[in-house]
């Protein structure tokens, strides 16, 4: 997946914008290998997600996207150089899912939000069971992915807001020979350990304690 002329602006525009609004802290992004293809699954808090999932990686992400963002062809037209595709929500879309694996087995990498939907509270949701399904297809390296703040930073219906994100990324999940539940399980223990370690970590943040990384 190329690193398209609008990917590179947005890329280089967003760093400025993290550093400046969100005080964007970022930790182990080193457990996304740097060739091949791999599965980001993120915890979904607000659009701001791609942006801040993909600031520390120089490979580019590609992503599911909603089908109708792409209606229209402005906006589609650009999300589309940010190498999303549609997905229709909710209706078991067996293309959508084709497509990642394809995407997947040229040795590409790609963000998925198994929530399914966006959190209104920055708390998890259920974990969808269709990232089982992409996940025994692919057979690609696993890497959990949470993001907490970015709910704030820009609330559903709001304009972006100058708070604190926080991003972390797990070493690959070890999903040989598990279940399609065992798989939706280990996700969302994952998802609820990591961002505990956030949330312990900017605690002591704002106490003053300068803790060490989370």
């Amino acid at each position: 997946m190329r690193r398209t002329p609008i990917w590179n602006t947005v890329h280089a525009v967003s760093r400025i914008t993290a550093a400046i609004m969100w005080d964007l802290k970022v930790w182990y992004p080193e457990h996304v290998p740097k060739t091949g293809g791999a599965l980001l699954v993120s915890n979904h808090q607000s659009f701001l997600d791609p942006v801040v999932i993909a600031l520390r990686l120089y490979r580019p992400v590609s992503y599911f996207a909603r089908a109708d963002l792409f209606d229209n062809p402005y906006f589609g037209w650009f999300i589309r150089n940010l190498n999303a595709f549609p997905v229709r929500r909710g209706e078991g879309d067996i293309g959508a899912v084709r497509e990642a694996v394809r995407r997947l087995g040229e040795g590409n990498l790609l963000c998925f939000y198994p929530e399914g939907t966006r959190t209104r509270t920055g708390e998890l949701g259920p974990i969808q069971k269709g990232i089982a399904l992409i996940i025994r297809k692919a057979r690609v390296p696993v890497i959990p992915v949470v993001i907490d703040g970015a709910h704030l930073a820009l609330p559903r219906k709001q304009w972006v807001q100058s708070k604190p994100i926080r991003v972390i990324f797990g070493p690959p999940l070890e999903i040989t020979g598990r279940s399609a539940d065992q798989i939706v399980q280990d996700i969302d223990s994952k998802f609820h350990s990591m961002l505990q370690r956030l949330r312990d970590w900017e605690s002591a943040h704002r106490k003053g304690l300068h803790p060490g990384p989370p």
